[in-house]
């Protein structure tokens, strides 16, 4: 695989990663921004960051979010939140984001975001929604005009270790026709388990909305158990602590032996997809318990073993990543090629929070386009 000059990556068959059609499941809005517009719109509001030229600003979101910890991680997002919080500041990052993942190939995009974090200046949570989405559509139509194709919907979120998950679930299916296609509560996982909100998935699952819940990446099996049972989760954000659950008997040149725990099978049997973001789970330590480079990620145990992984940027700014890198960086630990890559593919397609037609025409697309490259 070798590396273009325009920052797209190649295949060692010379298939560029970045026109491939991608699908995007796990991709928060406030960690997708370009630095350049926090720069402006911070400028705007009289924020103070710790630089004002973009380049810089980039690699210090960059160089705070690779601290090994979820928490410290975290915080990174107070900046851009902070230029978040109108309709116009809302609309405008929802319009670049989206023009973004054209550019990068995506055909599929959910993003995920909180609207109670976006409350400070006034907004109600039905304006926050409506901002995004009014920028989400002006950033499809801006994708369109390129000639390319994309569709976009909304993940509603609330914040776990807060108490308004029943609303954030309310909210949710408001504007089901509205854009959003899915809910998820996201923040500090540890001492917070899905639990907690077993209001507003029971509410949920009354209205026959998907949930896909932030599991097993700062936290482990129990973490996942509670997506599974009380948040009863189509879908694990991150979710690469599964592999706790998996232990290695032994290896020999060709081949591993494993035993699979009741809770690892139950995921690999129901194919419930791990939105796992490599990058990312570095960064905050998610895979720590087996090492800190992205060969000792277990993404490739549990690929080889059938479960349904699929794989994301989770915050493209903090990562300094895009679909395309994420994909690449992928194929060169672990020699993938492009079947590999349409595999990772067709998983998110189908597990997609789309009606089933739907997302049977969407694997359609990305097989036209893996054949077509």
């Amino acid at each position: 695989m070798s590396k273009e000059a325009d920052g797209g990556y190649r295949l060692s068959d010379g298939t560029s990663i970045r026109e491939l059609p991608k699908v995007s499941l796990h991709d928060h809005l406030d960690g997708g921004l370009r630095p350049a517009t926090v720069i402006e719109l911070g400028a705007e509001i009289g924020l103070d960051l710790p630089t004002t030229d973009a380049v810089e600003l980039a690699s210090w979101f960059g160089e705070k979010s690779n601290s090994g910890s979820l928490v410290e991680y975290l915080k990174t997002f107070d900046l851009t939140t902070a230029v978040m919080q109108t309709k116009e500041g809302l609309s405008r990052v929802a319009r670049e984001f989206v023009q973004d993942l054209g550019e990068d190939g995506v055909v599929y995009g959910e993003i995920r975001w909180a609207p109670e974090q976006h409350l400070s200046r006034g907004l109600s949570l039905d304006d926050t929604v409506d901002a995004v989405q009014d920028g989400i559509e002006q950033g499809i139509d801006d994708v369109r005009a390129t000639g390319k194709r994309i569709r976009v919907g909304q993940l509603v979120t609330a914040m776990r270790h807060a108490d308004r998950g029943l609303e954030i679930a309310e909210l949710a299916v408001r504007h089901r026709d509205n854009g959003v296609v899915g809910f998820d509560i996201a923040g500090a996982e540890a001492g917070f388990l899905p639990s907690r909100h077993r209001t507003a998935f029971d509410y949920l699952a009354a209205q026959f909305f998907p949930t896909t819940v932030h599991a097993g990446e700062a936290d482990g099996l129990e973490s996942i158990r509670s997506a599974l049972i009380d948040g009863r989760a189509l879908r694990l954000g991150h979710g690469v602590r599964i592999a706790e659950d998996i232990t290695i008997e032994r290896q020999d040149d060709e081949n591993t032996y494993v035993t699979i725990g009741t809770l690892a099978q139950w995921v690999k049997d129901r194919e419930i997809a791990l939105e796992t973001s490599p990058t990312s789970n570095l960064q905050t330590g998610a895979i720590a318990a087996w090492g800190d480079d992205i060969l000792d990620h277990p993404f490739d145990l549990l690929y080889q073993l059938g479960f349904r992984v699929t794989v994301n940027t989770d915050n493209r700014l903090m990562s300094g990543t895009s679909l395309t890198r994420e994909l690449s960086i992928l194929a060169d630990a672990f020699a993938y090629d492009r079947t590999d890559l349409e595999v990772f593919q067709l998983n998110a397609a189908g597990s997609a929070f789309l009606p089933l037609e739907e997302r049977e025409e969407l694997a359609d697309i990305i097989t036209a386009g893996f054949e077509g490259s």
